[in-house]
């Protein structure tokens, strides 16, 4: 990781030290010219993958839009392979990998073939507005997808691709990964650890600015876990609440409301989703739905809650679940509580320095296309994903798809001259990357 920091380091004094006049190369302005010039392949080809139902629990139709995707790859002269995932009860993941020169830079894409909207879900066509579409996976991630590909025919025009090195990773399971995530997450982590650079190629973060909306670097993502608040007492008559026994539910309130007081940090944010508590409380198999029974004059003998964590850091989660422990441990008369965290968590990409590297050689980039510098965005804007599991790995930057509004609903809209736009600054990033020595 030493060697790897330094490398992004003297790349983004490098980068910042180019003269803002500085213009594209010739292979640079012919990924421009092709990008533009195959914008209707390249929105033809979404449609078509938007069109086929790819839920994370439709296997047969994660693999069809897989079956679209080789071909692509195929024709660039990548190698593809697909690692099976019914072991986790999920269709696989999809790797491509382009073999150029031994010593550039090895670069890692990150996307996903599967959606939110399974077979059952009224969403599931692509309809076009003028320059938006509206459709599921539009944007998240069959947008981000086609900007990948989009990205690597312009860099075959120039000639860049012929010595790049890149492996492109599209999970099936993105938005219900498969448990345990150390199998479904397996092979991604060691591309991660082969890798020098990672790009996250989901939604393009926007923020409302002085002079109209501003693209938006993303150099972080916090984690993304579950935790279980389960309070037991003893079932009694209501005449004698308070005297020496508080019950389930008094405790559980107790708690909850001291991580509302106590927890708040910086980047931190939890969530209570779900909770219950009577004479009787149980979670399905699922741990999404809660059965309580229960009367007015019986002292609660148990109560459940259910919520997540999510954090910037390693350091962050270990002091707050330590807290979260320390609260727990404070019962009221008559209760004993127990909090558990799901051990399956995604993990935070923390802001690093080496990251910002990245997002200040796209800003070369920018400067070059002539576009607006992009600043740095606030990691608690920005959900957990595929990314994280890599992070601690090797430095990278997430937000390399397409504008997109509206995900995981049945108006997700994705802004058409956006992806043109990615895929040009994706193009040029990759190949300036691609052609640095290790």
């Amino acid at each position: 990781m030493t060697n790897r920091l330094l490398y992004a380091l003297g790349a983004a004094a490098l980068v910042l030290s180019a003269p803002a006049s500085a213009a594209l190369s010739r292979p640079e302005q012919i990924m421009v010219r092709t990008v533009d010039a195959e914008q209707q392949r390249t929105l033809a080809m979404l449609e078509r993958w938007v069109n086929q139902n790819s839920g994370t629990m439709n296997m047969a139709g994660v693999e069809a839009v897989r079956d679209m995707v080789v071909p692509e790859f195929r024709e660039l002269g990548f190698t593809t392979q697909w690692i099976d995932m019914s072991a986790v009860g999920r269709a696989g993941h999809l790797v491509a990998r382009h073999v150029g020169s031994r010593r550039g830079r090895r670069l890692l894409l990150i996307g996903h073939l599967d959606t939110v909207f399974e077979p059952d879900s009224p969403f599931q066509r692509w309809v076009r507005d003028g320059d938006h579409a509206k459709g599921p996976g539009s944007g998240d991630d069959k947008g981000g997808d086609a900007v990948i590909i989009a990205a690597l025919r312009a860099m075959k025009a120039a000639g860049t691709l012929k010595n790049a090195n890149i492996t492109v990773f599209l999970t099936g399971d993105e938005e219900d990964a498969g448990r345990p995530l150390a199998i479904s997450r397996r092979d991604l982590v060691a591309e991660g650890k082969r890798a020098d650079v990672a790009l996250d190629f989901e939604d393009l973060a926007v923020e409302d600015g002085p002079n109209g909306p501003m693209d938006m670097g993303s150099t972080a993502r916090r984690s993304a876990g579950d935790w279980t608040l389960t309070v037991t007492g003893h079932a009694a008559h209501s005449a004698g609440v308070g005297a020496g026994d508080y019950g389930a539910i008094y405790d559980l309130a107790r708690i909850i409301d001291q991580f509302r007081r106590e927890l708040p940090e910086d980047k931190l944010t939890y969530n209570v989703g779900l909770i219950g508590g009577g004479q009787t409380a149980k979670l399905d198999p699922g741990m999404i739905r809660l059965e309580a029974t229960g009367k007015t004059n019986i002292i609660a003998a148990t109560a459940v809650a259910r919520g997540d964590l999510r954090a910037i850091s390693q350091d962050q989660i270990d002091r707050v679940e330590a807290k979260m422990r320390a609260i727990v441990a404070q019962p009221l008369a008559g209760a004993h509580a127990e909090i558990v965290f799901d051990p399956d968590i995604y993990p935070p990409m923390a802001p690093t320095e080496g990251n910002r590297a990245i997002l200040a050689a796209l800003n070369g980039v920018n400067r070059d296309m002539r576009l607006a510098e992009m600043g740095e965005l606030d990691a608690s804007k920005r959900g957990a994903g595929d990314i994280s599991f890599v992070a601690s790995e090797v430095s990278g930057l997430a937000g390399m798809g397409p504008e997109s509004d509206g995900s995981h609903t049945a108006s997700e809209t994705v802004d058409i001259p956006s992806i043109f736009k990615q895929a040009k600054r994706s193009a040029i990033l990759m190949s300036r990357l691609a052609a640095q020595h290790r």
